[in-house]
C-alpha cells in the first residue's frame, strides 16, 4: 500500500511554495489597505473635529484679548490717581532722659516699658552731698546779706559824716587862724616894747606861743585838705555797698543751683510716655549728659519715604489709606500733613557732592509726613519704626 502511493519529488515541493506566496502577498495588501483606510477615515473626522472647533477657540482668544484689555483699563483707572511706597514706617517722638547731677542712684521707680505721666519720679539720686552744699549756700548769702547791710548803713553815715567833717576842720582852721593873729599881735608887742618894761620870760612865752599857733593853723589847713574830697569818700563807700551787693546776688545764685541741684537729684519725665531702652540699675553712678531712658510719646505719626518722581500731585490734606505689616487687619486712615523740604540724603552724615566727580543720577525719596485720623486700637501697641505701606489718594 505504501508503495502503490506516488512519492513527491522536490521539484513539486519548491511549486507548491511558489503558488502559496501570491497568496500570502494578496492577504498582506488587503490588510494595509484596511489599516489606510481606517487612517484616512481617522484623519478626515479628526479635521472635522478641528473645523468645528476652530469658532470656538477664535471666540475665546477674543474673550481672553477683551479681558486683557479690560483688566488694563481697569488697573489703570484704579491706580492712576494713587501713590504708594513700601518705604514706609511708624514714627514718633522719642525723648532721651538723662540726670543733671552727679550720683548714685539710690532708688529705681519705673520698670521697662511703663506708661507714666509728666512730672512722675523715674529716679533718686544720694542727695546728701546736695543738701551739704545747700546749707553751705544758706549761710553764705547770709553772711553776704550782713556785710551789704552793714556796708548800707556805712554808707548812710559817710553821707552826713564827710560834709561835716569838712565843716568842722574847716571851723577848727578859722580858730587856728584866729589863734595866729594873737599870737602874732603879743609877739609884736613884746618885741616893741624896751627891754626895761618886760622880761625875757615874756618874749619867749610870745614866741612859743607864736610857734604853737602857726603850727595849729598848719594842721587844720592839713585836716581841711584831708575832709575836702567829700564826694569821693562818699563814692567809696557807695562802690563798697556795690560790691557787696555783687556778692549777694552771687551767693543768692550759688543758692538757687544749690536747690536746683537738689531739686534733680529726683527725674523726673518730661512728658507723657512709655519707657524705653532702659540702661540705669539701682546702685550705678551716673553723671550729666549719661542716656538712662527713653520716653515715647503717645503720638504717633507715619514717615513714607516717596519717590521724587510721585510727588508732582502730591499735596498736605490727600487722604491716605495705611496697612501695617505687623497686624494685617488693622486699616488706618490718615492725611498727609506736609512735606519735607530736603531729600533724605540731603541731611546724612556726609551729604553727596553733586558737583564733584563723574555723577550719577540717582531718583531721590523725599519724606512724607502722615497723620492718623482713625482706625487705631487701644489693645494693639504701635512701637515707633513698623512697616508700614500707605496709599496717598491723589484726587
Amino acid at each position: 500500500m505504501a508503495d502503490s502511493e506516488p512519492s513527491q519529488s522536490p521539484q513539486q515541493d519548491d511549486d507548491d511554495q511558489s503558488r502559496a506566496q501570491p497568496e500570502d502577498k494578496k492577504q498582506d495588501g488587503g490588510r494595509a489597505g484596511a489599516d489606510k483606510r481606517r487612517q484616512d477615515e481617522a484623519d478626515r473626522k479628526q479635521d472635522e473635529r478641528r473645523a468645528r472647533a476652530k469658532p470656538y477657540v477664535r471666540i475665546a482668544m477674543v474673550v481672553v484679548l477683551v479681558g486683557l484689555i479690560a483688566g488694563g483699563i481697569t488697573y489703570w483707572q484704579s491706580t492712576k490717581n494713587i501713590e504708594t511706597t513700601d518705604d514706609a514706617y511708624t514714627d514718633g517722638r522719642a525723648v532721651t532722659i538723662s540726670p543733671r547731677v552727679t550720683g548714685q542712684v539710690i532708688s529705681l521707680d519705673v520698670n521697662d516699658n511703663q506708661f507714666v505721666r509728666q512730672g512722675d519720679p523715674l529716679i533718686h539720686i544720694d542727695p546728701r552731698q546736695y543738701e551739704a552744699s545747700l546749707e553751705q549756700a544758706q549761710g553764705q548769702l547770709a553772711a553776704s546779706q550782713g556785710q551789704y547791710a552793714a556796708a548800707g548803713h556805712a554808707l548812710d553815715v559817710a553821707q552826713v559824716n564827710f560834709p561835716a567833717r569838712l565843716e568842722s576842720a574847716r571851723a577848727q582852721l578859722l580858730d587856728a587862724q584866729a589863734n595866729l593873729f594873737k599870737a602874732q599881735t603879743d609877739y609884736k608887742r613884746q618885741q616893741s616894747i624896751p627891754r626895761a618894761a618886760t622880761s625875757g620870760q615874756q618874749v619867749d612865752y610870745a614866741t612859743a606861743a607864736l610857734r604853737s599857733a602857726e603850727a595849729q593853723v598848719a594842721s587844720a589847713e592839713a585836716a581841711v585838705q584831708i575832709a575836702t574830697p567829700v564826694k569821693p569818700n562818699i563814692a567809696q563807700s557807695n562802690a563798697q555797698v556795690k560790691q557787696l551787693q555783687g556778692s549777694v546776688s552771687q551767693a543768692d545764685a550759688n543758692l538757687i543751683q544749690a536747690k536746683l541741684n537738689l531739686e534733680w537729684c529726683i527725674v523726673r519725665a518730661p512728658q507723657d510716655g512709655w519707657i524705653t531702652r532702659r540702661n540705669v540699675e539701682r546702685g550705678n553712678y551716673v553723671t550729666p549728659g549719661q542716656q538712662v531712658f527713653s520716653i515715647v510719646s503717645p503720638e504717633v505719626w507715619i514717615t513714607a519715604n516717596f519717590k521724587e518722581n510721585q510727588l508732582a500731585r502730591m499735596r498736605a490734606g490727600q487722604h491716605v489709606h495705611v496697612s501695617i505689616d505687623a497686624y494685617p487687619s488693622l486699616k488706618l486712615d490718615g492725611h498727609i500733613d506736609s512735606v519735607q523740604l530736603g531729600s533724605g540724603s540731603k541731611f546724612t552724615a556726609f551729604p553727596p557732592e553733586n558737583a564733584t566727580g563723574n555723577f550719577v543720577k540717582i531718583v531721590q525719596r523725599i519724606p512724607v509726613k502722615i497723620d492718623i485720623d482713625s482706625g487705631l486700637d487701644p489693645r494693639l501697641p504701635l512701637p515707633l519704626g513698623l512697616s508700614v505701606d500707605p496709599t496717598v489718594d491723589l484726587k
